[in-house]
């Protein structure tokens, strides 16, 4: 029997809580078919703090995902998902159908079924030590959501931002999760060596619809908290209006209503795109909808019939004509998304030196998050193995 007790963080109130006396129970490997021809499973836990939810601990061998690109300008693009699974549990999510890799379906296992690569800071620092050269920046929040509620538990992201500051590679965070703001004092030490580009997902303004739809996230309000938070940081941060849902979301007043709430936020940038649903994805969603909205299936299927995965060409034209008079209308900018990993754009690369060409001296809070072997050649201190 184990116990968790480190502080975890209310997505909510954005205020410090405990997970003591929260009982782990250790299952058998085998409970999952895909899991058991896995050799890196430490251990399955369960808490009551997330009932229904099993989170399985997994020493991961490589942290970099590389991503083949979309252009010969940007052949290929590099992720880290510390995370395999979401408890935001998002109907709509397009990464559901990567938990079929493992045997575990897209539906109910993919917001239940959470794969925790409990070493993925300590992989990532050796990785870039060796991949630095070929890995301009890196993507996070593209795949599953760094920020779900389990990382404030498991704490894994500072160990990633260090790492990737001290290395001097610029990253990019897309997020659903409040708890990006418990690790903002580290995001701005971490700006000032490199690049840092931050964005948050919110996709629906009506409280009722987004509960709904994204069952697992905490509200628009809180999310929105988090990019004024962000700001008053100094750190820039956009908005993704991801997806927009045909017939739920796209009326004038709901985009507009949107709009104006992320202007007041003080998001510097917003983007925008029409729901698309892939295979995996589509039949979780369509199940949905026609529990919800059973009014809509017909046109839905329409829409995304047979293979078709994204809208089609006329509906996305017709809501672009709606969304950028609106954009300009709330004196907001149209950001860029990657082409190659869905997430905001790949920041421009800075120098790590200083004017005079010397190394930056390593801030203190990126020292304290690196493993405890990487933080002592940062600072020259001789280890002992």
């Amino acid at each position: 029997m184990f116990e968790w007790g480190r502080e975890a963080f209310n997505e909510e109130s954005g205020a410090r809580v405990r997970w003591d006396g929260q009982a782990i129970n250790v299952e058998q490997r085998d409970s999952l078919t895909g899991l058991a021809k896995l050799s890196n499973v430490v251990r399955s836990v369960q808490t009551p703090e997330f009932a229904g939810i099993t989170f399985h601990e997994v020493l991961a061998k490589t942290a970099l995902n590389h991503v083949p690109g979309a252009s010969n300008a940007m052949p290929f693009a590099w992720t880290i998902n510390p995370y395999r699974g979401c408890s935001h549990s998002c109907v709509y999510c397009f990464a559901r159908a990567t938990h079929t890799y493992l045997e575990l379906d897209a539906g109910k296992d993919f917001d239940n079924e959470i794969i925790v690569k409990v070493n993925v800071a300590e992989v990532l620092t050796k990785e870039l030590r060796t991949k630095r050269a070929v890995i301009p920046a890196v993507a996070l929040g593209t795949n599953t959501d760094p920020y779900q509620r389990a990382e404030g538990r498991y704490r894994l992201m500072p160990g990633v931002i260090a790492a990737l500051a001290h290395s001097g590679t610029p990253f990019s965070i897309l997020t659903k999760g409040t708890l990006l703001r418990r690790d903002l004092p580290l995001l701005v030490e971490a700006n000032t060596q490199i690049p840092v580009s931050l964005a948050m997902s919110i996709a629906i303004f009506d409280d009722d619809l987004q509960q709904a739809v994204e069952p697992g996230t905490p509200t628009a309000k809180a999310r929105l908290a988090t990019v004024s938070a962000v700001r008053e940081a100094g750190l820039d941060c956009s908005v993704f209006m991801m997806p927009i849902l045909p017939h739920l979301t796209d009326t004038n007043a709901h985009l507009d209503e949107a709009l104006r709430q992320i202007k007041a936020a003080g998001a510097t940038s917003v983007l925008y795109t029409a729901l698309h649903l892939r295979p995996g994805t589509k039949e979780w969603f369509m199940q949905w909808l026609e529990l919800n909205h059973p009014q809509l299936v017909e046109k839905y299927r329409f829409m995304y019939y047979g293979v078709n995965s994204y809208a089609p060409k006329e509906y996305r034209k017709w809501l672009a004509a709606k969304m950028q008079p609106l954009i300009r209308k709330h004196g907001l900018t149209r950001g860029i998304e990657d082409p190659t990993t869905g997430g905001v754009a790949a920041p421009d690369v800075r120098s790590r030196f200083d004017e005079r060409g010397e190394r930056r001296t390593l801030p203190s809070l990126i020292a304290e998050e690196l493993p405890p072997a990487a933080a002592a050649q940062a600072l020259g201190v001789p280890t002992l193995f």
